[in-house]
């Protein structure tokens, strides 16, 4: 095979006479002019904009072993809250027999499912919140270790007692914490650093791998809870995700940080780096394979200053206020239908099927199945069809799905397997439009609060999606009154009609494009003129050529 000599790249090269009104990270006034970065890793606060074709060049690599590392090394978070959430659904009655912790199912559901959830939210906008102030490889860092020790330390409680019971919850509210960190600081990175025509699908696949890791803890239920004395059965299962997080942070070490995370806070030198050794790994050594740089697509830059909670509110709603709508439409309608049929499925197989309740699992894995399918087989379609046009259609064909399911339930022409066999379809499209909510409330805000508004529509979601089960136990009951449970099937479909009305109503065309063109960052000052940055050598070889003048009417 010939060897191919790497061809140099464009460089991010400072603006002169910009001026400009920059920030300190470091807390440090506010300053203008120019100078270099401070080096404290949370951004240069000289206010010095910058051109560069960061972004550009992250866009046009092709897929890659790199890409495919990558999605496995961080795309496990959903594994793993997938594993969580089932194992919690599935152990209540093992953890509370006597042999085992002896509490009541009302307080293990509580300490086991409820204060992970709350951990979840709280995590989501704490670490979020870190996640653009300090970047999204130290978080995600970061967010799997606290995983891994309120997971490790939940199998570890020893005692029945109260004092143990709150050693329960607490370690339990921190591996929901890591986990719900983990959604805000991966979903940013993993956008960042997939290129523009694969971030659809590949973003599909990896928040649809969730229900890989709800198929894996109903295999173990079968396997290992059904089937081992319950004493230590439960531990067993707990363990498992902070084993097989363990293993992954050790890959994630090598992964790079996000090269536009690293260009939209002043640190130009560490995010052509980054960005190169990307190339270096997507190519195997060879860079100069690569298509040419379009050059059109180089942005300007100045740190802008960071944002907080309540700035953010004020902003997406101000700034963002159909994209805002969008993103808390997509995120509260497919968390109320997931949550409503989710933690109630077991019920209605027992008290109207009468399914014994040790067979269930045998059920939820073709529930599983179907959920696990949908992203997979038609993710690529979001990148193609459009953002728009497929957001609506499986949110309208999920509830479509769900009101003709319902009218044959109450005609009383279903079984469990049939039953069954209707969630699956059901589900098959609902997943896939509850992944594309994710990726919604990902791109559609700019680089600087996305990780921040991940968490707060993450949160918005797991508030209103709280009701289904509340609402669906009620209307379940003891399982002789159908028509209850048919008047929550219509509710449920008319629910997921409404998300999918505000996605034709509001959706973006994000679909191949560039998270700059999509939301411009807030530290952008303009994009460069056309021509403005020649490809030219690494630095060292020669002075840097002037840029061009900026287009007549645009900022300085």
């Amino acid at each position: 095979m010939s060897t191919t000599t790497a061809r140099s790249e464009p460089q991010a090269r400072p603006v002169t006479g910009g001026g400009g009104l920059g920030n300190n990270e470091a807390g440090g006034p506010r300053s203008t002019g120019t100078g270099t970065g401070n080096g404290n890793g949370n951004g240069n606060g000289n206010g010095q904009a910058i051109e560069s074709l960061v972004p550009a060049r992250i866009d046009r690599l092709n897929w890659s072993k790199f890409h495919a590392r990558m999605v496995i090394a961080l795309g496990v978070a959903w594994i793993l809250d997938g594993l969580e959430i089932t194992i919690a659904a599935n152990i209540t009655d093992v953890i509370s027999q006597k042999s085992a912790l002896a509490m009541s199912s009302a307080s293990v559901a509580f300490s086991v499912g409820t204060i992970y959830l709350l951990g979840e939210v709280a995590g989501a906008l704490l670490f979020g919140n870190l996640a653009d102030k300090l970047g999204r490889k130290r978080l995600f860092m970061v967010t799997l270790g606290v995983y891994l020790i309120g997971g490790g330390l939940s199998a570890a409680t020893a005692g029945r007692g109260e004092g143990w019971v709150v050693f329960l919850n607490c370690t339990r509210f921190l591996a929901g914490m890591g986990i719900g960190g983990e959604y805000a600081a991966i979903n940013s990175a993993i956008d960042e650093l997939i290129p523009a025509r694969f971030r659809g699908r590949v973003d599909l696949g990896i928040n649809g791998s969730y229900w890989a890791g709800a198929l894996l803890a109903t295999v173990l239920t079968l396997g290992v809870v059904n089937n081992v004395p319950a004493s230590y059965s439960w531990r067993a299962v707990f363990l498992l995700g902070p084993v097989l997080g363990l293993v992954i942070l050790f890959v994630r070490r090598h992964l790079p940080e996000s090269p536009r995370w690293l260009l939209m806070h002043g640190r130009a030198e560490e995010a052509e780096q980054a960005v190169g050794e990307m190339e270096q790994l997507a190519t195997h050594g060879n860079a100069g394979d690569l298509p040419e740089v379009d050059t059109s697509k180089a942005i300007v830059v100045r740190p802008s200053e960071r944002i907080g909670y309540f700035a953010l509110a004020r902003q997406l709603f101000a700034e963002y206020p159909s994209r805002s709508v969008l993103s808390a439409g997509l995120m509260i309608t497919q968390s109320f239908l997931y949550n409503a049929i989710f933690f109630t499925y077991a019920l209605v197989l027992t008290k109207i099927y009468q399914v014994p309740s040790n067979r269930t699992e045998y059920y939820f894995l073709f529930f599983c199945a179907g959920n696990f399918a949908g992203p997979l087989i038609i993710g690529r379609l979001f990148d193609t069809v459009g953002r728009r046009k497929m957001i609506s259609s499986t949110y309208l064909l999920a509830g479509g799905l769900l009101a003709a399911s319902a009218y044959m339930f109450r005609a009383g022409d279903l079984t469990a397997a049939t039953q069954t066999i209707w969630w699956c379809a059901i589900f098959f499209f609902a997943s896939a439009g509850a992944s594309a909510a994710y990726l919604t409330c990902s791109e559609v805000f700019p680089l600087e609060v996305r990780a921040k508004a991940i968490g707060v529509f993450f949160c918005v979601a797991q508030c209103f999606g709280a009701l289904g089960p509340w609402l669906y136990g009620q209307l379940i009951g003891n399982g002789t009154d159908h028509f209850k449970l048919f008047i929550g099937y219509m509710i449920g479909a008319g629910v997921m009609m409404v998300g999918g009305v505000v996605a034709a109503m509001f959706g973006v065309p994000a679909e191949q494009r560039s998270l700059e063109d999509i939301a411009k960052p807030l530290s952008a000052v303009r994009r460069a003129a056309a021509g403005a940055m020649p490809a030219v050598p690494r630095p060292g070889a020669h002075q840097l050529p002037p840029l061009a003048p900026p287009p007549p009417g645009a900022p300085a």
